[in-house]
């Protein structure tokens, strides 16, 4: 089931939180959606899961208008909030059985659909426990157990993993991948290295409005925009090998990046490649050119590149 946003625009008094923003995801998509603090994707998301009302612009689950039947849309997303609103007093499964009862859950499926969600979520071992005797990681499954328990055909996940320790973080991510198999997911994060690991397509949001949409490697080539080589030679003068790569048509800067080892950092004018120079170059002296690699962009290059003082 798709998610579509036309031109959604949502204001508090003088702010626009959402300034005109539209994007797609298609079924089966991890979706990352990326931005600084009060850049709109916490409205985003209240928008989608009809929590709240934008100012104007429109939004559909499929074919279902949010707007005009929030009900409707709301059977078909399972939504974990930032602050996961546990009732810590209740055991495990007496949350979820409550959860499945409010989902409208049949209730002769409702065992199952505890027990299969209780297995994908990996609560097996707590399913006894008040919620209140969970650590985070386990209060974080459980969350995502709620919006799980009624099958929907859309996640909307925000900060799933605030406040996880690393392996807490690597075991929620792997269960959001699982997941994400056979949902459209929508995932807010600030932590960049988890986006990159978990999302098919990271979108970037900035003072309410889309700075960039595309994979991890689409944003970096669009960050970069020039090629970038890690050059290192031997058996050659470094100055003399300074002097010759800076002389290269190609070639728009050289810097050092490690003299003890003759490395260099090389770029490329836009829209060209120095790589075949080099090494003809390296060839023509009689140098040994050890190593000749792409400098990739890191996502969070790219995020500061685009959210920083814009």
């Amino acid at each position: 089931m798709d998610i579509v946003i036309e031109g959604m625009t949502k204001t508090y008094g003088i702010q626009k939180a959402v300034d005109d923003i539209s994007f797609k995801v298609k079924t089966g998509e991890v979706l990352g959606f990326l931005g600084p603090n009060g850049a709109g994707k916490t409205t985003t998301m209240k928008a989608i899961t009809s929590f709240l009302i934008p100012d104007k612009g429109k939004i559909f689950i499929g074919n279902i208008p949010v707007l005009e039947n929030p009900l409707e849309a709301k059977k078909h997303i399972g939504y974990l909030p930032e602050n996961n609103p546990l009732y810590e007093d209740m055991p495990v499964i007496d949350y979820l059985r409550f959860c499945a009862e409010i989902e409208n859950v049949p209730k002769d499926k409702i065992d199952d659909k505890i027990r299969s969600v209780i297995k994908t979520c990996g609560i097996t071992k707590e399913k006894h426990k008040k919620i209140g005797e969970l650590s985070k990681g386990y209060k974080q499954r459980v969350g995502l157990a709620q919006a799980l328990i009624h099958d929907p055909e859309i996640l909307i996940l925000d900060e799933p993993t605030t406040g996880l320790d690393p392996n807490q973080i690597v075991e929620i991510r792997e269960l959001i991948r699982n997941v994400g198999k056979e949902k459209t997911v929508i995932l807010s994060s600030h932590i960049l290295a988890e986006v990159e690991a978990t999302c098919d397509r990271i979108l970037i949001i900035n003072k309410g409005k889309i700075v960039a949409d595309g994979t991890v490697e689409d944003l970096r080539k669009q960050a970069q925009g020039s090629e970038i080589l890690k050059v290192t030679v031997e058996d050659g003068d470094i100055n003399d090998i300074f002097t010759a790569l800076q002389s290269l048509d190609t070639v728009e800067t050289v810097d050092f990046i490690d003299k003890s080892t003759q490395t260099f950092e090389v770029k490329s004018k836009t829209g060209q490649s120095s790589r075949k120079a080099v090494f003809k170059l390296c060839v023509e002296k009689g140098w040994t050119l050890t190593q000749l690699s792409f400098v990739e962009t890191r996502l969070e290059d790219v995020f500061r590149e685009l959210t920083v003082n814009n």
